[in-house]
């Protein structure tokens, strides 16, 4: 197994894409409590915004797949980029997920890394997490790689909520376009027992949702220390006073 896959060149542009905006219109900050381990492995992620699944890719050099609802794949265009970059179609209960699993291992299997986000939805619009879900842990007993936790802080109250019917169904999310977006990094978890031993998987879950939530008030707490203004609102606002400079003088 090749343990140092070279990305294609769609998703280096991609990510590049992701990178600029993450530069000019977030407060983009990532942390690292431990160095990554080599080789595949599943970041598993809280999920605030909509926006989560694109951002996460910045976490790693390395090509990451990202396991996302099956929705998206249904826009037209759109869903055909996703299945371009290799990210992983999850399907909506009551259909089962185990087809997104068995496409996540045949991506560790050939070295990539991949991303899950444990809550299966966006968190509570309140705050807070949804319970975790147990495809992460089964995912990790059965590939057998490091699970690497990482928590979230973003401004809940500066998400935009929208709806669309872009996918043949109204559906509705919080994406996040400017302010503080953090992540912290944790230290990777080598999980072992019985897949199918699920009060041990459930045990298992709900320990790496704990450190996911530790992560997440870590990322809060630098959050708050960090001025919330994205590049370009403070771009914007050095040049107001010289907008209005040059409007005074035209009258």
């Amino acid at each position: 197994m090749d343990s140092t896959v070279s990305p294609p060149l769609l998703y280096r542009i991609s990510r590049l894409v992701v990178r600029l905006f993450a530069a000019i219109l977030l407060r983009f900050t990532v942390k690292y409590k431990a160095p990554l381990p080599a080789g595949p492995k599943i970041f598993v992620v809280n999920h605030p915004s909509a926006t989560d699944p694109f951002l996460i890719h910045l976490v790693s050099k390395e090509e990451i797949n990202v396991m996302i609802t099956e929705k998206a794949f249904q826009v037209k265009g759109f869903g055909r980029f996703l299945r371009a970059l290799h990210e992983i179609p999850v399907p909506q209960p009551p259909k089962s997920g185990a087809s997104a699993l068995d496409q996540a291992c045949e991506h560790l299997a050939r070295g990539s890394s991949v991303a899950i986000f444990i809550e299966g939805h966006i968190s509570p619009e309140e705050g807070g997490f949804l319970p975790p879900r147990t495809g992460a842990v089964r995912l990790a007993l059965r590939a057998k790689v490091p699970v690497v936790p990482v928590g979230i802080y973003l401004r809940r109250d500066w998400r935009f909520h929208i709806r669309s019917g872009i996918s043949g169904e109204q559906t509705e999310a919080f994406w996040y376009f400017h302010g503080p977006y953090l992540l912290t990094v944790g230290e990777p978890h080598y999980l072992t027992g019985d897949v199918e031993d699920r009060d041990h998987v459930r045990t298992l879950s709900e320990q790496l949702m704990e450190a996911i939530r530790s992560l997440s008030a870590e990322s809060e707490k630098r959050g708050h220390r960090l001025m919330p203004d994205s590049l370009l609102m403070r771009l914007l606002r050095l040049l107001l006073p010289l907008r209005r400079k040059q409007i005074a003088s035209g009258l």
